[in-house]
């Protein structure tokens, strides 16, 4: 298949019906990723909770659901658009960092499954609810473990989880309030690359679930690499799910009953089904580099700028490999907002075909924290979203117009 298309429909053919900017997932990518999880872990109970902060379009939400892929939240919001998509109470899992305990009571009104992430909250959920509602904890395991310090939450100074040597303060509570803890909850980190800062998290998480008697779940969390570019080094799935299977399944027979085996994937899952469509407005020629001026910025793609991640860009339009340029790529906002960082997270240049104003100009990788953190920043509008669903492209988010800018604005007589 052309690395132009997307489901055999050209990518220069849906800017052309739907617009630009446009960002454009491939349900067969998702519907792989989730086939290629589950293959690593075939020798345990596993279940797959999709962290919905990837990218929470509804439609995104209903195809995890149909293939069996329950959630993950971390707000109200993204709770109520689980219930909308179709999820049960008990598919839900609610993960939130630091909230008001409201939003932790309303998640489990709703029959949500409660990741408790400080010992604050733990003591309230136990006075509230005692042992008639079963939470998992949010352990810190103190390991290192992430393609970016931004992106690393296991670590010793983290703000996520309680801190595996607060062991004495966690078991106190549960006892007082005779809780029902059913998980215990860890996540590493981001684009993490192979089994060994997991197999540290999950030594760590293993040794501590001997304290509680009515586990049901150990929740690993997720974090595995993608790739970004050809010969990128990713998570090497095969030797993750035999490692963790191993240790999970001699765990659950020491512990003496059969639990559940939980990640969390986000980026691992809709990332590379992800791809998102600009138009060159011009081809600016400098003395010194050559920039390709885009119809977006950072209000629409934002991981370059923030994390100074790496995305394959390259013409859409232009397929003749005989003339190529070295361009930098960069955004109509009024700040410095390059999409074509190098691999070393630093303003760079892309080889690409010969590029004109009009031309398509596409990016990878655009499926998971993309359009869930775009803004109106600049007063500009989000983009559309196209999902390729069995070789037919649906428009699943309409773009933005000047009436969504103003929409919650109120006009007052000066």
């Amino acid at each position: 298949m052309s690395y132009h298309s997307v489901q055999h429909i050209k990518l220069t053919d849906l800017a052309n019906q739907f617009g630009t900017p446009l960002y454009v997932y491939d349900a067969n990518k998702i519907i792989e990723k989730i086939a290629i999880l589950r293959d690593s872990f075939k020798n345990v109970h596993l279940k797959i909770k999709y962290a919905c902060k990837a990218n929470t379009n509804l439609a995104i939400l209903k195809l995890m659901r149909k293939h069996g892929v329950e959630i993950d939240v971390v707000s109200p919001e993204e709770l109520h658009l689980a219930l909308k998509a179709g999820y049960a109470g008990e598919q839900i899992t609610f993960t939130p960092s630091g909230v008001a305990f409201e939003e932790i009571a309303l998640a489990a009104e709703a029959g949500a499954r409660i990741n408790l992430d400080n010992l604050d909250v733990l003591e309230k959920f136990g006075q509230k609810y005692g042992n008639t509602k079963g939470a998992l904890i949010r352990i810190k395991p103190h390991v290192f473990g992430g393609g970016n310090e931004k992106i690393m939450t296991a670590h010793p100074e983290s703000k996520f989880g309680i801190s595996i040597h607060q062991k004495a303060e966690i078991l106190a509570i549960v006892e007082k309030y005779n809780m029902k803890i059913i998980g215990l909850h860890q996540h590493t980190g981001s684009d993490v690359k192979n089994a060994d800062a997991f197999t540290q998290a999950a030594s760590a998480i293993l040794d501590l679930a001997f304290s509680f008697k009515d586990l049901e779940i150990i929740d690993l969390g997720g974090g595995f690499k993608v790739a970004y570019k050809d010969g990128d080094i990713i998570t090497d799935m095969q030797e993750v799910g035999e490692v963790l299977s191993n240790a999970f399944l001699d765990f659950s027979q020491k512990y003496g009953r059969e639990l559940q085996l939980w990640f969390e994937p986000g980026k691992f899952l809709v990332s590379e089904a992800g791809t998102f469509l600009t138009t060159a407005n011009t081809v600016k020629h400098d003395p010194i580099k050559t920039f390709v001026c885009v119809n977006s910025g950072l209000n629409h793609l934002g991981r370059p700028m923030m994390y100074g991640s790496y995305h394959d860009i390259f013409n859409a339009s232009n397929e003749d490999e005989s003339v190529q340029e070295e361009y930098r790529v960069v955004g109509y906002i009024c700040e410095t907002d390059t999409f074509s960082w190098s691999v070393d997270g630093k303003q760079g240049e892309r080889r690409m075909n010969q590029v004109r104003a009009g031309d398509i100009i596409a990016m990878k990788n655009a499926g998971a924290y993309c359009y869930s953190m775009a803004s109106q920043y600049n007063s500009r509008v989000r983009p559309a979203e196209v999902l390729v669903l069995d070789g037919q492209a649906h428009l699943i988010r309409q773009r933005e117009t000047l009436e969504d800018i103003l929409r919650n604005t109120i006009d007052i007589d000066l």
